[in-house]
């Protein structure tokens, strides 16, 4: 039942109730996106699992988020339980064969595989913005921090590099408002605070170098078998902001590196979105944009997207029509959106005329679903009743000492596991700041009167107080000469007393004098 051309996914169901027709997603349309969805507990894990699988086996690699933790148990080999060879019997899965397969688990926080790390200025101001929830003006001024340090020649790798530079477009509010608008402090002083809180959750360990390599998640074996990265996301759901910026941020990376190759017979790459709807409850428009756009565009670099969730209502209609194949398990219909829901999903299928599949949604088994997948020249299938094949790997987790194990002999052990911190905005505006700190004290002490000037001391007396100005030597002081004594005489009194009345006197006469014969002449 091997095709190197396609995944086998299960068996559809007669209308006698037996299962005959083998439903296949072919390798060909695997860039063509997918869509998996269906309420707790109805499968969607182990779907995801066999389609991982299926494009490992085909050479293809796979990222999928691990939210639970129990499809880490793909890097081990399946175990022959009841309930599993019964299925394969059922769908006529001959011969079941168990498998391991090659898996390097990575992990934000480093903990439960190896470091990912992308850089501030990798993961840019849209993003930020939508991982710190900031308003308009928050992000306008967020924009203006990295247009400065591209300008000023400022890395931006890690937390501190971002707040160190946010602390200096305060100081420098006043100069950079004239430049680019207007930079308020509060504003400034309001990212920072958020900016703490993500470090708190656990940014800063996502923040920083070594950044991930796009080929290192692009891997093959010896064998021909692609890697299956699997992402260890129980911690991450904590903060699902972080979670949901990341995997956008990676969509973004994968687009914005790999070449366009068109329509391949295989994808280069599968990337499994789990819990979907985290990347869209309440994000801005520009940010569903943006994700709808690469949606569009990347397939034509080879990449194929599947979004894992509930219901068929997280995701928009404008994402959601880009999504060629489609595997919906069980949903429930008890309340008014849920019943819109079921109704959504079936209106997104072919019609099959041997049943409805609004009815048939809410009647599905554990391990069933309607699958539909895109057929020659691309046309979507006829949706079908499908009971879902059994996974050759182990369905459970690893046990931590597994995973200890596969990380240690992971093919990028030791290349991530040491956080780097090189020179960057942080060292930067530190070293500036202390060339400031030794140039003001001088500045202030020549504004005192101060000089840089001192004068040799020869021994034996006291040197003169420093000047700005070249001083001569003292001169040797002499007793000063008595001066003349401000006393007068009676006499003398009296005589100056008369020849100051007598000038006046001839003063005035001279002036109405003078006057008088200028007014005669007229």
């Amino acid at each position: 039942m091997a095709d190197p051309t396609s995944i086998f996914l299960g068996a559809s169901r007669k209308p006698d109730d037996s299962y005959q027709r083998p439903e296949e997603l072919l390798l060909k349309y695997g860039n063509r996106h997918g869509l998996v969805t269906g309420a707790t507990g109805t499968g969607k894990t182990v779907t995801l699992q066999i389609i991982a699988e299926g494009f490992s086996n085909a050479g293809i690699p796979v990222f999928c988020a691990d939210i639970k933790g129990d499809l880490s148990g793909i890097a081990m080999m399946g175990e022959p339980k009841d309930f599993l060879v019964k299925r394969a019997e059922a769908v006529k899965l001959d011969p079941y064969e168990f498998q391991e397969f090659p898996v390097i688990f990575w992990d934000l926080f480093g903990e439960q595989g190896h470091p990912i790390r992308a850089t501030v200025s990798e993961m840019g101001p849209l993003l930020l913005s939508r991982l710190m929830n900031l308003t308009e003006a928050q992000e306008g001024i967020l924009n203006i921090a990295f247009r400065i340090a591209d300008e000023e020649g400022m890395l931006l790798l890690d937390m501190k590099d971002l707040q160190a530079l946010l602390t200096n477009i305060a100081e420098r509010a006043d100069e950079i408002s004239r430049r680019y608008g207007n930079v308020t402090k509060p504003s400034v002083g309001a990212i920072q605070r958020t900016l703490l809180v993500l470090e708190q959750q656990g940014a800063n360990h996502f923040f920083g170098e070594p950044a991930l390599r796009i080929a290192d998640i692009m891997r093959t074996t010896r064998d021909g078998r692609g890697a299956i990265n699997v992402l260890a996301a129980d911690k991450l759901m904590m903060n699902p902001r972080l979670y949901a910026t990341f995997l956008l941020w990676l969509m973004s990376e994968l687009f914005e590196q790999l070449p366009e190759v068109g329509d391949p017979d295989k994808p280069k790459l599968v990337f499994f979105f789990d819990e979907a709807h985290l990347l869209f409850d309440e994000a801005p428009k520009i940010l569903v944009d943006r994700v709808e756009q690469v949606v569009r565009l990347i397939r034509s670099k080879g990449v194929g997207i599947y979004f894992i969730t509930q219901n068929p209502l997280d995701v928009p209609e404008t994402v959601l029509a880009q999504l060629g194949n489609r595997v919906q398990h069980a949903l429930r219909a008890y309340t008014p959106r849920e019943q819109k829901a079921v109704r959504t999903a079936a209106d997104t299928f072919r019609p099959n005329p041997d049943f409805d599949c609004a009815t048939a949604i809410t009647n599905l088994g554990t391990g069933e679903a309607l699958v539909s997948t895109l057929e020659e020249k691309g046309v979507p299938s006829m949706v079908q009743r499908t009971l879902i094949r059994p996974p050759a790997s182990r369905l459970g987790p690893v046990t931590a000492e597994e995973r200890k194990k596969l990380i240690s002999e992971s093919p990028v052990a030791g290349q991530y596991d040491q956080a780097i911190d090189r020179e960057s905005a942080f060292e930067v505006l530190q070293k500036k700041a202390q060339q400031r700190q030794q140039i003001e004290p001088e500045e202030q002490s020549t504004q005192a009167g101060g000089s840089r000037w001192t004068l040799p001391d020869f021994g034996g007396g006291q040197q003169p107080a420093p000047s700005d100005r070249y001083q001569p030597a003292p001169r040797q002081r002499q007793a000063p000469a008595p001066r003349p004594s401000n006393r007068q005489t009676v006499a003398e009194a009296a005589i100056k007393s008369v020849v100051r009345s007598v000038g006046s006197q001839v003063g005035r006469a001279l002036v109405r004098g003078i006057l008088g014969s200028l007014t005669k002449r007229r």
